[in-house]
């Protein structure tokens, strides 16, 4: 499928209804821009696109919630200590 959608001046693009219906996007998702060799490549975010990044495949799902959460409070701390610096 090929598709031409314009580019507005406040930079943003609209997705075909055709692909957004195909890949299930709706209003709020979140989609990834990655530059290629071949050019731009949109993909949708989801939850789990880091899985297995960190941790092998076969961790159990309680391990991977418990270093999920603490990444997520790692994460917060950081943000707050940025907030407090500035």
């Amino acid at each position: 499928m090929s598709e031409t959608t314009r580019v507005t001046e406040k930079g943003q693009a609209t997705i075909p209804k055709e692909l957004r219906e195909k890949y299930d996007l709706e209003p709020g998702d979140e989609v990834v821009w990655m530059d290629t060799e071949e050019g731009i490549v949109v993909r949708k975010r989801t939850r789990t696109a880091g899985r297995g990044m960190l941790l092998p495949d076969d961790t159990p799902d309680e391990k991977r919630d418990e270093v999920a959460e603490e990444l997520g409070q790692r994460l917060r701390d950081r943000r707050d200590r940025n907030y407090e610096e500035n």
